[in-house]
């Protein structure tokens, strides 16, 4: 299975480390344009800044068929700001214009809920389907899922608010896995795309 991570701003660095170790040589792309967006079979949207993510899309000319192959069912994995850009609603943000959304996880989410960079911490996730201790959560000027829709499902919280959903093949966390240093919310991801 070819898996390509979004590799315009953010996160990249990170996601692409802890794939290398899960993934054969040759099976990981960093996806920069269109022609190795129709080579991948599973994606994940990075954490970063969520305005410079969707200019960099369009400049790009990722935008559209990154939408159709969203539509189409493409197993994603968004986090952070790849959450906001999945999500079909966005309550409006203290910090500046709110880009576009693709629409298709059905939650409505707040930029930078939980406050500015200095507000930022980590704390313990509980996963569905993990087993073993708490998933070590990093929530670095993260959004904050206000309302999950019925058309989706939560699969991680921080105590009672929900830090995870699904929508399908499209999963979003308000947390940055590719930070903890723990693989297995990627391992989980992977072995469902498999599946998919």
């Amino acid at each position: 299975m070819k898996v390509g991570v979004l590799a315009l701003q953010g996160n990249v660095p990170e996601h692409l480390r802890a794939l290398a170790g899960l993934l054969p040589r040759g099976d990981l792309i960093a996806v920069r344009y269109p022609r190795e967006l129709a080579e991948v079979e599973a994606l994940f949207l990075p954490g970063g800044e969520s305005t410079t993510i969707a200019r960099l899309l369009r400049e790009t000319e990722l935008w559209e068929p990154l939408a159709v192959r969203l539509h189409e069912g493409l197993p994603v994995l968004a986090t952070c700001a790849g959450l906001i850009l999945l999500a079909r609603r966005l309550a409006p943000s203290p910090f500046g214009r709110d880009p576009a959304t693709f629409g298709v996880l059905d939650v409505t989410v707040r930029r930078n809920d939980y406050g500015a960079q200095r507000e930022s911490f980590e704390g313990p996730v509980r996963v569905e389907g993990l087993s073993g201790p708490p998933f070590p959560g990093v929530f670095i000027r993260a959004p904050r899922i206000l309302e999950v829709g019925r058309g989706a499902d939560p699969f991680a919280w921080k105590g009672s608010e929900v830090v995870g959903v699904r929508t399908g093949t499209c999963w979003g966390t308000t947390f940055h896995p590719e930070l903890s240093h723990d693989l297995r919310v990627h391992r989980l991801f992977l072995a469902e795309a498999r599946r998919h």
